[in-house]
C-alpha cells in the first residue's frame, strides 16, 4: 500500500509558507522491484575532481552474503575492472578512463556502464566530465563556461499539474533548449528523476536544490534531520548524472547565526557525500538606506560555498526598470557570480506600454534593462531568470491577472511565448556566439 499526505507543518521542510502549489496525490512513479537477496543498493562512479581521466567511486551491496567480487564494465571503451567488497558490502574502484569523450552541452556523450555483483546486474548511461571553479571562473572540462539558464518548477502548465513523466521533462527542457539555454535551475525542491536523466541526453547543466526555503525552524534538530535526509536522498539519486553540477542548500533565507550554522552543516554534509560538484545557495541582496541604487551582496554562507548566487528583482519589487541603469554592485568575493532569480510578472496576451505593469511590454522592457545591468558585474558567470513557465501559487490572487498563477513565466499557461522570451533568447544567442 502507498499512503500520501500533502499536509504541511511548521517544523517541516518546506514549512507552511511557500510560493508554489502544494500538489497532493502520487507525484512520482511507484515501482515494485524483484532483486536477488544480495543486490546492488547504490553506487557512485565519476571523474575525480580536477582529473579528466581517473574515475573513482564505489558500488554498495545489500544482503546477508556479499558477492565475491563486483565488476564495472564500459563496453564502448573495452574497459572492465573488478573489486572485492569489504565486510560492509562496499567495493571501492579507482581506474583510468582512457579514450573517453568528455560530456558537455555541445557533445553530451553517454556511455553504457554495466555493474555486476553475483546474479545482480545494473545497466546505466553515464557521462563523464569535470566541474570546478578557479577565481571567478566556472570550468567545465577545464574550459570557462557561461551558464545561460532559466529556472523552472516541476509543473506542466498546459494541464496545470505536476510534471511527472519523461514526456513532461522533454517538454520543459525542450523549451529551455529553444530559449538558448545550456543550464537550468530546478527549483525549489527535488524534481523527479526524469529531469536529470533527460538533461543528460539533451546536454543541459543542472542546479538541484532542497526546499530549505525562506524561514524554517533553524534551531529544531528534527527540522535539520529532515533537510539533511532530503539532501542525502537527492545526492544519492543523481550523483552519477553528468548534467548535475550544482547542489543548492537553500533559497532566500534571512541571515541569522542559527540559520548560518544550519546551512553550513548542510554544506559540510554535501562535501562528504559528493566532493566533485559545486555548492551554492540562492541568497539575497540589500541596499543601504542612504543609497538605494547600490546593491550589496554579503552573506557569511558565501564564505563556504563555491558560487555566490543571489536573487534580485530591481525593476519589479524594487523600483522600476529604468532604475537598472543607475544600479551599482558591491560583491567582494573572488568567486563566480550566478543570478539565481530576476524577472517580473506579465499576463500572456495583455498588452500596453512599457510602463504598464503586468503587460508583456513591461516584462520585455524589464529584461532589456536588466541584462546589461547584470553584465556590469565582473564576476558574472551565469543566470537563471525567474521563470520558464507560469505556475500555480495560492499566494498570487490578483483578480483577472494572476488568478492563482505566478505570471513571471516567459511562457504562459497555454504554452504561448511572451515578448520577453525572444529578448532573453537573443541575449543568449549573443552569449553563445561570444563563447565560440
Amino acid at each position: 500500500m502507498v499512503r500520501v499526505n500533502n499536509q504541511r507543518h511548521p517544523e517541516a521542510v518546506p514549512t507552511v509558507n511557500t510560493d508554489w502549489w502544494n500538489y497532493g496525490g502520487l507525484t512520482r512513479d511507484v515501482r515494485l522491484l524483484e532483486a536477488p537477496v544480495t543486490h546492488i543498493r547504490h553506487y557512485s562512479l565519476q571523474l575525480q575532481r580536477g582529473s579528466d581521466h581517473r574515475v573513482s567511486g564505489y558500488v554498495q551491496l545489500d544482503g546477508p552474503t556479499p558477492a565475491p567480487s563486483v565488476q564495472v564494465a564500459i563496453p564502448a571503451l573495452h574497459l572492465a575492472v573488478e573489486a572485492a567488497p569489504d565486510s560492509s558490502g562496499r567495493a571501492v574502484f579507482d581506474f583510468m578512463l582512457t579514450g573517453a569523450e568528455l560530456w558537455s552541452p555541445e557533445h553530451p556523450r553517454l556511455y553504457q556502464v554495466v555493474l555486476t555483483a553475483g546474479t545482480d546486474h545494473l545497466t546505466e548511461k553515464i557521462g563523464f566530465r569535470t566541474i570546478e571553479t578557479r577565481g571567478a571562473h566556472i570550468l567545465l572540462n577545464g574550459q570557462s563556461v557561461f551558464l545561460r539558464g532559466i529556472s523552472l518548477h516541476e509543473e506542466n502548465p498546459l494541464r496545470g499539474g505536476r510534471a511527472t513523466t519523461s514526456a513532461d521533462a522533454r517538454l520543459l527542457l525542450g523549451w529551455a533548449k529553444e530559449l538558448g539555454c545550456n543550464y537550468v535551475r530546478l527549483a525549489h525542491y527535488p524534481h523527479n528523476e526524469y529531469m536529470a536523466e533527460i538533461a543528460d541526453e539533451l546536454g543541459l547543466l543542472l542546479w538541484e536544490e532542497v526546499p530549505v526555503y525562506w524561514t524554517i525552524h533553524w534551531d529544531n534538530p528534527a527540522t535539520y534531520a529532515n533537510a539533511a535526509h532530503q539532501l542525502t536522498e537527492l545526492i544519492t539519486r543523481d550523483r552519477n548524472r553528468a548534467s548535475v553540477i550544482i547542489w543548492s542548500m537553500a533559497n532566500e533565507t534571512p541571515i541569522s547565526p542559527v540559520r548560518t550554522d544550519f546551512l553550513k552543516k548542510l554544506v559540510a554534509l554535501t562535501r562528504t557525500l559528493d566532493p566533485t560538484r559545486l555548492i551554492s545557495a540562492a541568497i539575497e541582496r540589500h541596499s543601504p538606506a542612504e543609497d538605494p541604487s547600490t546593491s550589496i551582496v554579503e552573506d557569511p554562507l558565501a564564505e563556504v560555498t563555491d558560487l555566490v548566487s543571489f536573487n534580485e528583482y530591481i525593476g519589479w519589487y524594487v523600483g522600476v526598470p529604468d532604475d537598472c541603469a543607475k544600479a551599482k554592485w558591491i560583491i567582494n568575493y573572488n568567486k563566480p557570480v550566478i543570478i539565481s532569480e530576476f524577472g517580473g510578472d506579465a499576463l500572456q496576451g495583455l498588452h500596453g506600454d512599457r510602463l504598464t505593469r503586468f503587460t508583456e511590454e513591461f516584462q520585455a522592457d524589464l529584461y532589456r534593462k536588466t541584462l546589461p545591468m547584470l553584465e556590469k558585474i565582473p564576476q558574472l558567470r551565469g543566470m537563471t531568470p525567474w521563470i520558464l513557465c507560469d505556475f500555480r501559487s495560492p499566494r498570487r490572487a490578483l483578480p483577472h491577472i494572476q488568478d492563482g498563477w505566478n505570471r513571471k513565466g516567459l511562457i504562459g499557461e497555454n504554452g504561448t511565448r511572451k515578448l520577453a522570451f525572444s529578448v532573453l533568447q537573443e541575449f543568449y544567442a549573443r552569449k553563445a556566439a561570444e563563447a565560440h
